[in-house]
């Protein structure tokens, strides 16, 4: 598995509007040679207003903008998928709306990514203070990227080209975003001085820039570890469906199916099913979701990612939102009525203290109230607010729950996968909220 997802790696380009999120992203497949002959007529024939140098060629920007809105605004609405590769690596990256409108969209992205590329406009960053003064959908969507965890962050300083690439200005640029990411717990991260018009520093290296002796944007993102830290991880397999025969003693055949979120699963392994906490032995393991005993797909064990059907020797109560782990294992999940999590709040409709919430965690959903929002962050000071009484759109908090019944938690920070959840208003059946589990108290 580690080798194939060594080959894959998946990223989000992030940042606040006409930071040229866009028009990297078509610098990227335009260099690297993954457009066909007749997308390039197309977008000869369709040169937008955000192109206004001769050297730019076609608006490479048009190559995600799929949309015919997005297309007439000039602005990214929805996540664009793109594809290409290199004699290295394949690449899958997501170009991630800039407006704060649709943070929502990029915390789609980001969850589904490795690795995220923050552009970060120069012309459009205040140079007279000290340190320099960011956007503030600079310092939030660095601050998303840090909450869901992604292992490797760069910085793309954009539209150096307007500055004559002038080093001082990167310097400046680059110093406050290392006090940026400081502040919001991110490590020391990689700046790379780019013009994505231009194609500077993007695939290949920049005449301009005598003075910078780091990678291209793409020769980092080849030379990264991406193999899956959840391969390395305890076992986690949450039961998404529980599949029967016919019920008859001749056929009397119940399979558990669901995916391995992480860890692998072997014939003859003793588990644990919480949170009922009862022992098993795993009788077979087959691939997919076929679910009938003696077909030629079992397998001897499966590995993070796989979807399969788990048949148990004994006859136990598992249903939807069970989760095997390994019994032997010492780090298991905590059984969990209360909770503290941090939560990226997407709805229109403020986080209220009186109103009723599913939390959907892996495939158990169940009732959730709010007990106390403990902080709010300011993404223009990145301090916390104490006893704030209210998490609006678009705002990160920390925020204590009780649940209606225990949920087998991992804290985000050890296993991803069992320590994240998504919040939903009974209500209107919205997703408010993506949440991180921070603090889980044993029941």
């Amino acid at each position: 598995m580690s080798s194939t997802h060594q080959n894959v790696v998946r990223f989000i380009t992030a940042g606040s509007v006409d930071d040229g999120k866009s028009t990297l992203i078509g610098r990227l497949l335009y260099d690297t040679k993954s457009i066909l002959v007749d997308q390039l007529e197309s977008l000869s024939k369709t040169k937008h207003a955000r192109v206004t140098s001769s050297d730019a060629g076609v608006d490479l920007a048009l190559l995600t903008d799929g949309l015919e809105a997005e297309r007439e605004q000039g602005i990214t609405i929805d996540v664009a998928y793109r594809y290409f590769s290199t004699p290295q690596r394949k690449f899958i990256v997501a170009d991630a709306p800039g407006h704060e409108q649709y943070t929502r969209n990029l915390v789609t992205g980001a969850s589904q990514s490795d690795v995220a590329v923050i552009l970060v406009d120069a012309t459009r960053v205040d140079l007279d203070t000290s340190p320099a003064t960011l956007l503030a959908q600079t310092k939030r969507h660095a601050a998303i990227v840090h909450l869901l965890g992604l292992r490797h962050v760069v910085f793309a300083i954009n539209k150096l080209d307007l500055f004559e690439f002038d080093e001082k200005i990167f310097n400046t640029i680059k110093e406050s975003i290392e006090d940026l990411t400081q502040k919001i717990g991110l490590p020391k991260p990689t700046s790379i001085p780019i013009s994505a018009l231009l194609g500077a520093n993007v695939v290949t290296a920049s005449k301009h820039t005598p003075w910078y002796k780091g990678p291209t944007l793409l020769e980092w993102l080849e030379s990264l570890d991406t193999s899956p830290e959840s391969e390395k991880l305890a076992l986690r397999f949450p039961v998404q469906y529980v599949a029967r025969q016919d019920g008859s003693v001749s056929d009397d055949f119940r399979g558990y199916l669901g995916q391995i979120e992480s860890g692998s699963i072997r014939k003859g392994q003793k588990i644990r099913v919480l949170p009922g906490n009862v022992e098993a032995t795993v009788a077979e393991i087959y691939l997919s979701n076929r679910s009938k005993a003696g077909s030629n797909n079992a397998v001897e064990s499966a590995q993070t990612g796989e979807a399969v059907a788990i048949q148990l020797a004994e006859d136990i109560d598992v249903s939807r939102g069970s989760l095997f782990v390994g019994a032997d294992n010492l780090a298991v999940p905590t059984l969990s009525k209360q909770i503290s999590a941090d939560l990226c709040w997407l709805d229109s409709e403020p986080l209220s203290l009186s109103r009723k919430y599913a939390l959907r965690h892996t495939s158990n959903t169940v009732g959730a109230k709010v007990k106390v929002i403990q902080t709010v962050l300011d993404v223009e000071t990145l301090s916390h607010a104490s006893h704030a009484h209210a998490l609006t759109a678009n705002e990160i908090g920390r925020v204590d729950f009780v649940l209606q019944k225990p949920i087998a938690a991992d804290l985000f920070n050890q296993s991803q996968p069992t320590g994240a959840f998504i919040l939903i208003d009974e209500a209107t059946n919205h997703t408010v909220a993506a949440g991180m589990i921070r603090e889980a108290t044993a029941q």
